[in-house]
């Protein structure tokens, strides 16, 4: 939800299994998923995975959880647990051509016969190593347990002691039988946080990264635009981050609030740079603190303590007067782009509370991507508009600058990691 933002009718989610057994707050996650799922019924779905179900609870320690954190009510939240993973669909369908389950499938499997499976009533459908006699606990442990091969053919997967090996050729039956396009499984821990496979047929996706230990491998999400293209987005969680103590939490506000603020400047660089040169009536580069601190509250209109600011936005010579132009000199680019117009720059930061309107406006289609040339197109009528007289190859080298990972597409995170940093400004000679 941090990456992505939270559901909602334009974001909507599949989560695929395995809530709960996977470490210390499952209670607390299976509460954020529900109460989302109960505001957008629609928008949020959630399938059912191989520990969804109360013999697996019991062993890998999510009963335990329960039992410690609701010491009177715990068994009958338990049973009502187990009621609701019971009802957790088993598969999620999209656009009719993206299959989304937790394990597999088998050389057997009948999605028909899935949909019209009272699922409720197959409470506890699984456990390795339980013997299962009816058709639905087969046809359940497949979808829940089974795992892709690159060998041709449906075997007994031993390993997990329930499910099957499948290959290319049982992937390709079924994609001919429903006339699907992908299908999208997790289920097992990959490195990367997903791994393709069966010629590009089956994705597995695995969400959570230092799954073993801090640092054993990063979690990955797909994202699908319309015509169902799917993108994957690696991350890594730092424990670090979680484990700071009051002063450091303190500190990282501070440091966001700071890292604003100086957006704001730059923001209004030249209003800025006018108010300055009105103090500074001999060109020096140079003004009191006390011009320094009228100035920018004139323009910024803040009502901020911009004495005490001044040490952490601006740079003073031995003489005790404030280097102006060094308040934009610390706004640095991770990879600078010099080539970026200052107008430009500073006009996109000025305009940063309103960047996700502006890209939900250039995303046309709605599909979380921006391709390079929508971009283009729509920088150039935006910077008409504005009056900014702009290259053409300017604006070029600065989308090719966002797309990060050069794919050939901007998404959200890094549009907005774009305008985090804005073009530096040369120091002047003095």
């Amino acid at each position: 939800f941090l990456q992505n933002g939270l559901p909602s009718e334009q974001n909507r989610y599949v989560f695929n299994g395995d809530f709960v057994d996977r470490g210390k707050n499952s209670m607390e996650i299976l509460i954020i998923l529900f109460a989302f799922l109960l505001i957008y019924p629609n928008d949020l779905h959630l399938n059912r995975g191989n520990h969804e179900d109360y013999i697996m609870n019991l062993r890998y320690g999510f009963t335990r959880e329960v039992s410690k954190k609701y010491k009177d009510h715990w068994k009958q939240i338990l049973c009502l647990l187990r009621d609701v993973f019971s009802w957790l669909p088993l598969a999620t369908i999209i656009d009719s051509k993206v299959l989304i389950l937790h394990g597999g499938i088998s050389d057997t499997t009948d999605l028909d016969f899935l949909n019209a499976l009272e699922r409720n009533k197959v409470r506890d459908h699984i456990h390795v190593r339980v013997i299962l006699f009816s058709f639905e606990n087969f046809a359940i442990l497949d979808i829940l347990w089974s795992d892709p091969r690159s060998q041709n053919g449906c075997t007994p997967n031993k390993c997990r002691g329930g499910g099957c090996y499948f290959g290319p050729d049982v992937t390709a039956k079924l994609f001919e039988r429903y006339n699907l396009k992908m299908l999208i499984r997790s289920h097992e821990f990959k490195p990367e946080g997903y791994e393709i496979s069966h010629d590009g047929k089956v994705i597995t996706i695995f969400s959570a990264s230092n799954y073993y230990e801090e640092g054993s491998n990063r979690g990955a999400y797909i994202k699908l635009n319309p015509e169902l293209t799917p993108r994957f987005v690696q991350y890594q969680v730092s424990k670090h981050t979680r484990r700071q103590n009051l002063r450091e939490r303190v500190g990282t506000i501070e440091s966001s609030a700071l890292k604003s603020l100086r957006e704001k400047i730059y923001a209004h660089r030249s209003e800025l740079t006018s108010a300055f040169a009105q103090y500074d009536v001999n060109g020096t580069g140079r003004i009191s603190v006390n011009d320094w601190a009228a100035a920018m509250e004139s323009v910024l209109q803040l009502e901020l303590p911009w004495r005490m600011l001044r040490s952490q936005l601006a740079q003073m010579n031995p003489d005790g007067d404030v280097d102006f132009m060094s308040c934009f000199y610390d706004l640095k680019m991770s990879q600078p782009i010099k080539e970026a117009q200052p107008a430009l720059a500073e006009t996109l930061c000025r305009y940063r509370k309103d960047l996700e309107i502006i890209f939900n406006i250039i995303d046309k289609d709605h599909s979380g991507l921006i391709s390079l040339e929508e971009f283009s197109q729509t920088w150039r009528l935006f910077t008409s508009h504005l009056g900014i007289d702009v290259q053409d190859d300017s604006i070029d080298k600065l989308v090719l600058s966002i797309d990060y990972n050069k794919d050939g597409h901007i998404d959200f995170n890094e549009f907005l990691e774009a305008f985090h940093v804005v073009h530096r400004l040369e120091k002047k000679a003095t």
